[in-house]
């Protein structure tokens, strides 16, 4: 598979290098050099045998590809990994390698070890999406723009209240993702520590610890809660980027025109149209967050496994949580780049709120002419002035003023009032304030 056309660039090219073959292996062989510290502490293992482990495979020329021929046997990259790696260990300490470890404690460890950078990586870019969104905020706070709704024209809101919900929707789901722990796995055979007894729980613990990851209540080898947690975290933290894309890719349609991508060279062009500037930012967010869906119902649908072990369940679980890791990552470091260089045009959100001629106002207008005309004349009053206003392209309210049921019933000011959208923007200021209070709690 080309993968560096088809998937990577979809991912951080940062996650990608440091989440290859190579890194993998790093990571069980730490898990496997941990497990011997901790047995040697509580004497199951001779004293200095962890050292001599860690003196002959760390600088050992490990056969990537020969692991990689051997998963097909084994069903999983450790068995070929143990195997290989006690080859390269003298004699006379070889039974101590691996000992009362399973193929799935040195598995799933690895993976919580290589996923632990990947999830500061993310909090860190939420945490530039945050203070890049919380400078829009301030500065379009009171910018109207057009509300749309099943994507027509509603009602007046500010471009500062949008960016709100962009901004609380990536921040509480940094929080969640924050509180998503990377468990240890460890628990040989049948997840009970066989043969070693009270020992495999104190090991367990002694891991967790020497390795900086969580302390699980017991080895999880089918009670997979922890991915499960933290794929439907990384899902959720996608769907936000995918809203931001998604709100960022309409406003720039040429028709609307109220933002822009942040303009790079040769970011956005066309193959054959010379004139275009594609929104790819959002395109890729789009295209990041649509893949970590669908890994996500892998994992979904990977979350009751048999027994004391998974078949095949565990083992379809894998790639697709690697993958969302990087994805989202990918995705988040476009969000950030959007949201610091957004171009804002406040001009043609003006524009916008005038493409009816003022007929987006007609629902005020409605509220102040019902007390006079009473409900549903002042309704068919305000959206009959709406369409004549279209058709003739004049403003709205000149139209309403020459109407024979408003003129010299309703105060011209107070009408005037009305049709003006700016004075019409409900709490949208006060949403900026109260998010910006809470964007910052934490």
């Amino acid at each position: 598979m080309p993968s560096a056309f088809l998937k990577h660039p979809f991912m951080s090219q940062r996650a990608v290098a440091e989440c290859d073959d190579d890194a993998m292996v790093r990571a069980m062989l730490a898990f496997e050099l941990a497990l011997a510290e901790v047995q040697e502490a509580s004497g199951a293992v001779p004293s200095g045998v962890s050292q001599q482990m860690r003196e002959q495979l760390e600088c050992a020329n490990v056969n990537v590809a020969e692991i990689a021929e051997g998963i097909a046997s084994g069903g999983n990259v450790a068995i070929p990994f143990v195997k290989q790696s006690r080859g390269l260990l003298a004699d006379e300490i070889k039974r101590y390698w691996h000992q009362g470890a399973t193929s799935q404690d040195v598995v799933d460890s690895a993976l919580m070890l290589l996923l632990k950078p990947r999830l500061a990586a993310l909090d860190e870019l939420l945490l530039r999406c945050r203070s890049a969104a919380l400078k829009l905020m301030d500065t379009h706070i009171d910018t109207p723009m057009v509300g749309r709704t099943l994507m027509q024209q509603a009602l007046p809101i500010t471009f500062g209240v949008k960016v709100a919900h962009w901004a609380i929707a990536l921040e509480q789901n940094r929080r969640r993702l924050g509180e998503v722990e990377l468990p240890v796995q460890f628990g040989g055979a049948v997840g009970v520590h066989s043969g070693w007894d009270n020992l495999g729980l104190e090991w367990m613990d002694a891991l967790a610890e020497r390795l900086g990851l969580a302390v699980p209540v017991l080895p999880w080898h089918t009670d997979r809660y922890p991915i499960h947690a933290l794929g439907t975290a990384l899902d959720a933290v996608a769907g936000a980027a995918e809203k931001t894309a998604l709100d960022v890719s309409l406003l720039t349609q040429t028709e609307v025109g109220e933002v822009a991508e942040p303009s790079a060279p040769g970011m956005g062009e066309s193959s054959s149209m010379p004139h275009k500037r594609n929104p790819v930012r959002s395109a890729l967010i789009r295209g990041a967050a649509r893949q970590v869906h669908g890994h996500t119902s892998v994992l979904i649908n990977a979350a009751a496994q048999p027994l004391e072990r998974g078949l095949g369940e565990w083992h379809a679980e894998w790639a697709p949580l690697m993958e969302s890791a990087l994805l989202v990552e990918g995705a988040l470091e476009q969000v950030a780049v959007l949201l610091e260089g957004l171009e804002v045009y406040p001009d043609n959100m003006w524009r916008n709120l005038a493409a009816t001629g003022g007929g987006i106002m007609a629902e005020p207008v409605a509220r102040l002419l019902a007390p006079t005309l009473g409900v549903e004349k002042a309704k068919a009053v305000s959206a009959e002035a709406a369409e004549t206003s279209r058709r003739e392209a004049r403003p709205y309210s000149e139209v309403l003023a020459e109407h024979s049921d408003v003129k010299g019933t309703v105060d011209p000011d107070a009408l005037s009032n009305a049709c003006d959208p700016a004075l019409y923007l409900g709490s949208s200021a006060a949403q900026v304030t109260r998010a910006k209070k809470w964007l910052a709690a934490q």
